[in-house]
């Protein structure tokens, strides 16, 4: 849960620019506005009152404050904060003037009234309170919506970091005596013996030569018959 606390420096950046420009705006503009016939009464440069403290430079305050944080943290919780801070900046620009209705003598805004024509105190009034309130609360909103979400880059930021090592090599066995060639070889190595070598080895001979003549069978030894007395016909026999 506290890994996901942490989050780009760069998810506020842009609100939190945007609301800080916006809450410079909303605090100089009451001093400064007089010098192009852009202010409320009083239409003077500079002139501090109750009104302009309450109404103009509190929120104002309240919004660069909140724009910093937001632009700054590095925390989801505190950078979730300096937007709401700046959300109730911008909230008060908007219903702060007629609440002051409430505590004036007679219940007229305590910033005073708009000057010039019709046209341009509609421009007074959306620049001054309604209209910076309003643009005020849109970029902290989208910036609690942009924090709310954990993306990809958040979750990133909470593995952690592993050093990839290259894989040992296996051992190998120790290499033994080059291998016997022959007839009669086989592997040898530390833990095998090799064979003897033959006493007589028979040459090989070409591969297409055709196999010896098989030897001649020696004819078995006939041993003499034994004399009989039986007559055979057509024989004479020894008794007359």
């Amino acid at each position: 849960m506290a890994g996901t606390l942490q989050v780009p420096r760069s998810r506020g950046a842009l609100s939190g620019t945007l609301l800080t420009l916006l809450g410079l705006w909303g605090g100089l503009i009451p001093f400064v506005g007089s010098y192009f016939d852009f202010a409320y009464t009083p239409d003077s440069a500079w002139v501090s009152t109750s009104g302009r403290l309450w109404l103009e430079v509190l929120p104002a305050a309240a919004t660069v404050l909140g724009g910093l944080i937001l632009l700054s943290s590095a925390n989801r919780a505190i950078a979730m904060f300096g937007a709401w801070v700046a959300a109730l900046g911008g909230a008060w620009f908007v219903v702060g003037g007629p609440v002051s209705t409430l505590w004036t003598a007679k219940h007229v805004n305590a910033a005073g009234a708009p000057v010039g024509s019709v046209g341009r105190q509609v421009a007074e009034q959306l620049a001054f309170f309604t209209g910076l309130g309003v643009v005020i609360i849109f970029f902290a909103a989208l910036a609690l919506g942009r924090l709310a979400v954990v993306g990809v880059r958040d979750a990133a930021l909470t593995e952690p970091q592993v050093e990839e090592h290259a894989p040992e090599p296996y051992p190998t066995a120790p290499a033994g005596p080059p291998p016997v060639m022959g007839r009669y070889a086989r592997p040898s190595g530390p833990d095998t013996t090799p064979l003897p070598k033959p006493r007589h080895e028979v040459p090989p001979g070409p591969a297409d030569a055709p196999p010896p003549p098989p030897l001649p069978r020696r004819r078995p030894r006939q041993e003499s018959a034994a004399p009989t007395d039986q007559k055979v016909a057509g024989h004479p026999t020894g008794d007359r």
